[in-house]
Parts: C-alpha cells; sequence; structure tokens
C-alpha cells in the first residue's frame, strides 16, 4: 500500500499556512498560490479517479477559502494516490511529484506573502 502521509504532511501544514495568514498576504498573492495548486492537485486526482474524461475546474471561493480548498484538493488526490497504488502497484512517482509541486507552491505563497510592500 502506498504511503502518502508525505503529502498529506504537506498539504496540511500550507493549507494551515493559508489559513492564517492575514487578508493583506492573502491578497499579495499567497491565496493565488495555494488557488492555483489545489487546481492542479484536484486535476492530478480527477485524471486519477477517472482516465480519459475531461477534467473539471475547481471553483474559486475566494481568498479566505484557499487553505480549505487545498486541503481538499490534497486529500482527494492522496486518496486516489493511494487506491491506484493498491490497484497496480503504481502511484510512487506521481506522489514524489505531488510532494515537490506542494513544497513548489508552498515556497512561492510565503515569498508573495511577506514580499516587502512598496
Amino acid at each position: 500500500m502506498l504511503d502518502v502521509t508525505p503529502l498529506l504532511t504537506a498539504v496540511d501544514r500550507f493549507a494551515d499556512r493559508l489559513r492564517a495568514m492575514p487578508h493583506s498576504a492573502l491578497a499579495r498573492g499567497a491565496a493565488a498560490e495555494g488557488l492555483e495548486l489545489a487546481g492542479e492537485l484536484a486535476g492530478r486526482a480527477q485524471r486519477l479517479e477517472f482516465p480519459g474524461r475531461p477534467t473539471r475546474p475547481l471553483p474559486g471561493a475566494g481568498l479566505f477559502a484557499a487553505g480549505d480548498q487545498l486541503a481538499v484538493a490534497g486529500h482527494d488526490l492522496a486518496e486516489a494516490l493511494r487506491a491506484a497504488g493498491e490497484r497496480a502497484g503504481a502511484g510512487s512517482r506521481e506522489l514524489a511529484e505531488a510532494v515537490a509541486l506542494v513544497e513548489a507552491a508552498e515556497s512561492a505563497a510565503l515569498e508573495a506573502a511577506f514580499r516587502p510592500r512598496r
């Protein structure tokens, strides 16, 4: 069984950081990074769960929902990866890619959030 703990840990950490940010930090780009990542993770989960079907975009719910949307999309992908791993013994490459995406997006979000104002 594929251990998706690294993905869940990374997603939960980033989602919690987004939830704790003030409006000003979210508006400077942190929320956009989180929402873009949530859309990417949701698309990956849909492709695993329903191969061959077109993916549906994740609806935007605003700045303050970025953390929650990221958490839901990340947990959905983790479950889809776990199921795919059980079916075909696959998923470790996809898991590593997803973790790297989350870490890169979190870094970009923190940089955007705490960039000095001009």
